[in-house]
């Protein structure tokens, strides 16, 4: 199988800002793997918070060798680098992309999943409460049943940031700090939100999860403390679910896995998302019917999306019926 992988910059259509800091563009790493006269797709999505960019994707990208059989999933990963999980996705996406051109199926055939799943949620980025609910009213036409507010501004006015947007609309909301509090300030503040959950309160490994878990009025999901299969089970000691990202958990192979084990464990699942186009969304969209909730919107928060393909349908991110992952685009030469 030939190899070919290249980064690419998408740009935002507003300054998205988390507890972390802001941005308004994000670069991300698309590969192609070509067989038979087939082409697979796939991006990465690195996490600076994991210590990944797209230069270190690039760079262990190198390191990939597939062997001429790509339905041989088990033998091509085990000879795969260690670690950047994110550049791992897209190799694993771009595999199943190719897989289904070979087949002539979608990739949720291939698994044997639902194509629909549940309606993503949009993001209500971190700002003033006022900002905040400015930017609720202005999505109200575009059709989403759902709202995630990004929580944890430093600076006391969480619960006005929530009250604000509910004093706007209707539609169900949740919450992610980005791991902005600390046992004390979330004990105080998650009992005064009007939200079906809260995301990541507290900081990865806190040793006061528990406590939390135990004490909250509305379920914990986890998102930085959860990354790959192996971290599902201790989760089920600090949150009521876990939050599975493509990017963190290394691929669509792996997200399966999670899911199975969350389940089994009694934990609720959600799938996120990065900044990603339409390629990397589409990934996730394949599986989203395996899934509680969903925050698929990495796409629709991009000034223009050069791999359309995924449909925004009655709130939901609809995968393609189109062979793969059924997405066309630009992002990578040829394409």
């Amino acid at each position: 199988m030939e190899f070919r992988a290249h980064k690419a910059t998408l740009r935002l259509a507003e300054t998205f800002t988390i507890s972390r800091g802001s941005e308004d563009e994000a670069d991300v790493v698309q590969v192609e793997i070509v067989h038979n006269g087939a082409t697979g797709y796939g991006e990465a999505a690195p996490i600076e918070r994991y210590d990944e960019s797209a230069a270190s994707a690039l760079a262990w990208l190198e390191h990939v060798t597939l062997g001429d059989d790509p339905f041989a999933l088990d033998e091509i990963f085990d000879t795969l680098p260690p670690g950047e999980q994110a550049a791992r996705a897209a190799v694993d996406a771009a595999l199943y992309d190719l897989q289904g051109k070979l087949t002539g199926r979608p990739v949720y055939q291939l698994l044997g999943v639902r194509p629909v799943g549940p309606p993503t949620s949009w993001t209500i980025w971190l700002g003033d409460p006022d900002d905040m609910a400015r930017r609720t009213e202005k999505i109200a036409s575009r059709g989403f049943k759902r709202l995630k507010l990004k929580l944890g501004g430093f600076d006391g006015l969480d619960v006005e940031r929530v009250k604000a947007v509910r004093s706007v609309t209707e539609l169900p909301l949740m919450c992610d700090a980005n791991e902005a509090w600390t046992l004390d300030e979330a004990l105080e503040v998650i009992p005064q939100l009007d939200v079906e959950y809260c995301e990541q309160p507290l900081k990865a490994g806190d040793p006061d999860g528990p406590t939390l878990k135990e004490r909250s009025p509305v379920p914990i999901y986890v998102d930085e403390d959860c990354h790959t299969l192996a971290d599902v089970e201790r989760c089920k000691q600090r949150a009521h679910g876990i939050n599975i990202k493509l990017a963190k958990s290394g691929g669509i192979r792996e997200a399966v896995r999670m899911a199975n084990a969350a389940r089994a464990l009694g934990l609720g699942v959600m799938l996120g998302c990065m900044v990603e186009s339409g390629l990397g969304i589409a990934a996730g969209a394949h599986i989203a019917s395996l899934m509680d909730h969903v925050d698929l919107d990495g796409n629709l928060l991009l000034a223009s999306d050069p791999w359309p393909g995924v449909e925004f349908v009655d709130g939901v991110q609809r995968p393609s019926t189109r062979p793969g992952l059924g997405v066309e685009g630009h992002g990578v030469p040829g394409a």
